[in-house]
């Protein structure tokens, strides 16, 4: 597997890095470090200070892409460092074009102050914008113990199904849990079934018909991605909900507590239309990592 880990130095990014250290690779994988800033507004605006930014980028960028090289050391895969004087975004987005990562991962903010946004939004470009899988990290308190557990929602779609390739191929440990959620939404998911009984006895039938309908189809769902991961996944639970499926999924990572929430998302247009109201929820609002697949 080859991993592309972008780098601001922050403790979020250390974080990720450490989130790294719980797949199980080898020197058989590869993680490419890669470290983006650009100096051109900064030089723009204080000109005479430019000497004395390239002596802080020759004493400070080493010592970041270092840094995290140590922490990535006990993975046992081979580790190579890049740094570019571009926007963070765009030299992340075409370093992953040139170089087809299975998998980038991020932390989801960096520096403190006015930064924490400028990096938050980083983030967010290069989820929305890449053409390859994404791993935010978000900070977290959580002791990362065994055994890993992983709540993977399921559309059913194309990109569900290239998620749960992804999940195959990622190095998890063997005693790694796999959750299988599948949402149904549906236009009489919030209306209470004692309430909708009341109205009408065809509200009664239109409700049992759709919950029905909507439960077999969900079933299929589910029953189909646990036979894609089968082979790579002690299959520990198939879940079917009904509601808002953001809203779902973040309770159950959270009922479960979750290590990694995974979800497919067909990329920029996805992102802004029908994921937009999934991906990009979940993403903001998680407590745990969350992976985008392609």
């Amino acid at each position: 597997m080859k991993i592309l880990f972008p780098t601001d130095g922050s403790e979020h990014s250390q974080q990720a890095a450490r989130f790294i250290n719980r797949f199980h690779l080898s020197d058989k994988d590869e993680i490419v470090i890669l470290h983006a800033i650009s100096w051109l507004p900064v030089i723009r605006e204080w000109e005479s200070l430019a000497d004395d930014f390239r002596k802080i980028r020759e004493d400070v960028v080493p010592r970041i892409l270092e840094s995290a090289s140590d922490i990535l050391k006990p993975t046992g895969a081979r580790i190579t460092t890049s740094y570019i004087e571009d926007f963070p975004d765009k030299s992340i987005i075409d370093t992953a074009e040139e170089t087809s990562p299975d998998l980038i991962v991020m932390g989801a903010k960096g520096l403190r102050g006015i930064a924490t946004h400028i990096v938050g939004s980083v983030t967010k470009t290069v989820a929305a914008k890449v053409h390859r899988p994404v791993l935010i990290v978000r900070s977290t308190k959580k002791e990362l113990t065994a055994p890993f557990k992983i709540l993977f929602a399921t559309d059913g779609s194309e990109h569900s199904d290239a998620t749960a390739g992804l999940l195959s191929s990622i190095p998890f440990p063997d005693d790694t849990e796999l959750t299988v959620l599948n949402v149904s939404f549906t236009t009489l998911y919030d209306i209470p079934d004692q309430y909708a009984m009341e109205v009408d006895s065809m509200i009664k039938n239109i409700v049992a018909h759709t919950h029905e309908e909507s439960s077999k189809i969900s079933d299929d769902i589910t029953r189909k991605t646990g036979e894609l991961l089968k082979d790579r996944f002690a299959m520990s639970e198939r879940i079917t909900k009904f509601g808002d499926p953001a809203v779902e999924i973040l309770n159950l990572a959270d009922e479960m507590d979750a290590d990694i929430i995974a979800l497919g998302s067909s990329g920029r247009r996805g992102f802004l239309k029908k994921m937009g109201s999934v991906s990009r929820y979940v993403m903001n609002h998680a407590t745990c990592p969350v992976l985008l697949g392609r």
